[in-house]
């Protein structure tokens, strides 16, 4: 069986958008057969015809889109809507979609604004259909793999989190040329109250989240803006209290010059600690605190089960970016047809970020950066 997809936003020129085509075709699960992928309509319609839709089903807006479709004979309709716009343009699609009876593939983070994330969390209890959001780093085996470990106590209490993502794609001033993609996440009225804590500190702070199963408490935060003229944060570092008492720091920037995307998380308890780092994304270090460190591989027969179902090839043939991106989509599908009356999906399909994870982003954004312009610097994070 596969899903019918729309999509909204991902035209020519995006680079996200064909990522979103790519991870959705890589199990054979979805169709995409309708989109407004630009506000401009002669794009969105150049973009229909690259990707061989028919004409008709290719719109000039996401409104055109939500409406037309809906009215459509139900075997024939779209049934989950991809939506890959920048930031101020995720809540309304989301939301028409929702109340269209479309369920949604968004990219993070959720909202614009906190706001905006509560409201969306009532619609998707109203409506009763399903969101995943694209916090595409949970989607890597050897995450699933560290998450489960500490699920399992085998660290012990965790008592420290470190994770970093450095990039340096905006050491200088990009958005003053012809760089769509910087111009979009620098503009306050397109990306949001952050720059680099929006674009990626949400990444790092979900996945911190996820991995330990802890929620963060409280946040102290640095944040500056580096390269001149530039409007939003471009750097930042972040002291976290968790749920149980634990300590962590989240460093987030954009501007460390030769590094492009190396996130990395080191997670520490009380018997032994976890080291994964995307540019070795296949191998997870586990540390003892007395025996030799143990080197563990994607694909592994030793591995939880959590962690072989989002594995696709034997140990050995690495996996990556694309990878971890389609096993959210998986799990989502797995998931809607299960609800559609076809097979049972296995536990490990419910796990893909939801409307939760996106409301405690923004809450995430909008602390930090109200810890940033504050004296007072410990700040209750609060969604």
């Amino acid at each position: 069986m596969k899903l019918r997809l729309g999509m909204i936003g991902g035209g020519q020129g995006s680079f996200i958008g064909g990522v979103h085509r790519m991870a959705a075709s890589l199990d054979g699960l979805y169709e995409l057969v309708a989109g407004a992928f630009s506000s401009n309509p002669d794009t969105s319609r150049a973009t229909g015809q690259e990707l061989g839709l028919a004409p008709d089903r290719v719109y000039g807006s996401y409104q055109e889109l939500l409406e037309q479709e809906a009215q459509r004979p139900e075997a024939e309709r779209v049934q989950v809507i991809s939506i890959v716009t920048p930031n101020h343009l995720h809540f309304a699609p989301a939301k028409m979609a929702l109340e269209h009876g479309f369920d949604v593939v968004l990219d993070k983070p959720m909202t614009f604004s906190l706001a905006e994330a509560k409201e969306l969390r009532t619609v998707v209890e109203t409506t009763g259909r399903r969101l995943c959001l694209t916090h595409t780093y949970t989607g890597y085996p050897m995450l699933k793999e560290a998450k489960q470990l500490v699920a399992d106590g085998v660290l012990g209490t965790i008592r420290k989190v470190y994770i970093e993502y450095p990039q340096g794609w905006l050491s200088t001033y990009e958005e003053g040329g012809a760089n769509k993609q910087a111009a979009w996440r620098t503009d306050p009225a397109r990306s949001g109250a952050a720059g680099a804590m929006g674009d990626i500190g949400t990444h790092a702070f979900n996945l911190l989240e996820y991995v330990s199963g802890l929620e963060v408490t409280q946040l102290c935060a640095d944040i500056n803006v580096v390269v001149p003229g530039r409007q939003l944060d471009d750097d930042g570092a972040v002291l976290l209290k968790l749920a149980n008492g634990a300590s962590g720091v989240l460093v987030a920037t954009q501007v460390a010059a030769g590094e492009e995307n190396n996130l990395r998380v080191r997670l520490y308890g009380e018997k032994g600690g976890l080291d994964w780092q995307q540019a070795d994304n296949n191998t997870l270090l586990v540390k003892w605190l007395d025996k030799p460190t143990e080197i563990r591989q994607t694909g592994a027969s030793y591995l939880s089960p959590l962690a072989l179902h989002n594995s696709r090839i034997p140990a050995g043939h690495p996996e990556g970016y694309l990878e971890a991106f389609a096993n959210l989509y998986r799990n989502f599908a797995l998931t809607l047809i299960a609800d559609l009356g076809g097979p049972a999906a296995p536990a490990e399909a419910a796990d893909y970020p939801g409307v939760e994870d996106g409301v405690r982003g923004m809450g995430f954004i909008e602390s930090v950066i109200a810890s940033g312009k504050s004296e007072q610097k410990w700040t209750p994070l609060s969604c």
